[in-house]
């Protein structure tokens, strides 16, 4: 996570000074509105600075679109609606193509939250703390910390017991064969 913020604080520093300077060149021959790379520029950074604000990872590639567009049209200067078709086409392109590779790379992935979470329970032991049986909940001591458990046999107290899952706060068990 560190490594995006660096990214956006990079981004949009080098944004603001090569917009100020660029800005600063133009306001004196043009209006702000004659230059649509420079639209587009200030579209995609805010589209970049919302990203940080907002959940979801999507909005940065419509920034990634702008900033594409921006560049096209200081390049070659497309007609205002072939602006927004490459503005959709290479915001599009770029979710598609790149969002599950910066996710992998940036945030850890969901499932694997659940899997790491779900191996350091599943097979460990655990020592019963009060009697439970099937239908009944009891208490076990894992990890020096006390679960909610539930078991399909019948467990008596000081009983050591093997976690088979986890639900949420609550631990299925079975007992272990001496």
């Amino acid at each position: 996570m560190h490594e995006v913020s660096r990214l956006f604080f990079y981004i949009f520093t080098f944004g603001i000074t090569v917009s100020f300077r660029y800005f600063k060149s133009i306001y004196m021959n043009t209006s702000l509105f004659s230059k649509p790379e420079l639209i587009w520029f200030f579209a995609g950074l805010i589209l970049f600075l919302a990203e940080l604000v907002l959940p979801g990872f999507v909005i940065f590639f419509f920034g990634v679109g702008a900033w594409v567009t921006a560049l096209i049209c200081l390049i070659a200067h497309p007609g205002i609606n072939l602006q927004f078709i490459i503005f959709g086409i290479t915001s599009l392109l770029s979710l598609a193509a790149l969002r599950r590779m910066i996710q992998k790379k940036f945030f850890y992935p969901r499932e694997h939250l659940s899997e790491g979470v779900e191996d350091e329970f599943t097979g460990k032991e655990a020592k019963a703390l009060s009697a439970f049986g099937p239908g009944s909940q009891g208490k076990v001591e894992f990890k020096g910390t006390t679960w909610k458990a539930e078991s399909l046999s019948q467990i008596t107290v000081g009983q050591i017991v093997i976690i088979k899952e986890k639900l949420s706060f609550k631990l299925i068990v079975e007992p272990k064969n001496n």
